[in-house]
């Protein structure tokens, strides 16, 4: 464990070198606090508008950007290590290559959590602070709910960076995959069902649709942030589709199985993969 900490310490300290921490916190709160006081601009309004629609706005906004800065923070993790020729050092140590991927894993994912929470959370309290009348206990279940899907969300992308490092032998592929990926499940996978729903002329089936939503954890982001809030769901697009076919348990679980399986994944193709000599004999 203390191995763990340390490859995760090492990643966290060229986070804050790197200034990783800073400029994600500041991207988040900024945008966080704009969205919430010219979310109506184009309808006319400026000022606060309601929670809801502030939820909404900033799930729609984070699904753009979580993915693409946690491919960012993680998609080098290993074969960036290995074109600078330290991934040799590193399993010349007596380090299973598990403990080096969760470490980095545990590093990235703090890196992730911490300017998440930040970011948001200081969003949170100008908005407690400068809107008179606000239930600020509905404003922390919310926002509570919503910066914890985020990291999750984040964590998703940072397994599934790891699954490109660990697979491909040059950085510049690394990158050109992890654009990809984010192209794929952030834009074409939602335009891809609504074009099966025009397709079919809406005969895919009501207990089938819901289900392909859980194939990408961003719809499941939404999915879960839409929960709290039944004034948001015609705002939501096809996410709203599956409000009412899933629970918030049953969701959030999902949303750590796109943690947990890519993970797996990674450290699997670790093993099997040609990074540094080939697989590992240690554990």
């Amino acid at each position: 464990m203390n191995a763990v900490l340390t490859i995760a310490g090492k990643e966290f300290r060229d986070g804050l070198r790197n200034r990783w921490v800073l400029a994600i916190t500041i991207i988040f709160a900024l945008l966080a606090v704009g969205i919430a006081w010219f979310g109506a601009a184009a309808a006319g309004r400026v000022g606060f508008t309601s929670l809801a629609t502030t939820i909404v706005s900033l799930a729609s906004l984070a699904v753009f950007l979580i993915p693409l800065i946690a491919l960012m923070l993680a998609y080098d993790s290993v074969v960036g290590e290995e074109e600078r020729g330290t991934l040799l050092l590193l399993l010349a140590y007596p380090l299973s290559r598990f403990q080096i991927l969760f470490g980095k894993f545990v590093g990235h994912g703090a890196i992730l959590a911490v300017s998440t929470a930040l970011g948001f959370g200081i969003a949170g309290v100008v908005i407690a602070l400068a809107v008179e009348g606000i239930d600020v206990l509905e404003l922390v279940q919310a926002l509570g709910l919503f910066i914890v899907t985020a990291i999750l969300l984040g964590w998703a992308f940072i397994a599934m960076a790891y699954v490109i490092s660990v697979t491909v032998a040059e950085k510049a592929r690394a990158a050109g995959l992890a654009l990809i990926l984010w192209f794929f499940f952030v834009l074409v996978f939602d335009l891809g069902l609504l074009g099966l729903l025009v397709a079919t002329e809406g005969r895919v089936g009501a207990d089938i649709f819901p289900w392909l939503l859980l194939l990408n954890p961003t719809d499941i982001f939404r999915l879960v942030n839409l929960t709290a809030f039944e004034s948001a769901r015609v705002h939501s697009g096809l996410a709203s589709i599956g409000t009412d076919f899933f629970g918030p348990i049953a969701l959030m679980t999902a949303l750590l199985a796109w943690t947990v399986v890519p993970f797996a994944l990674a450290v699997w193709g670790f093993h099997r993969g040609t990074h540094a000599g080939g697989p590992s004999r240690r554990g």
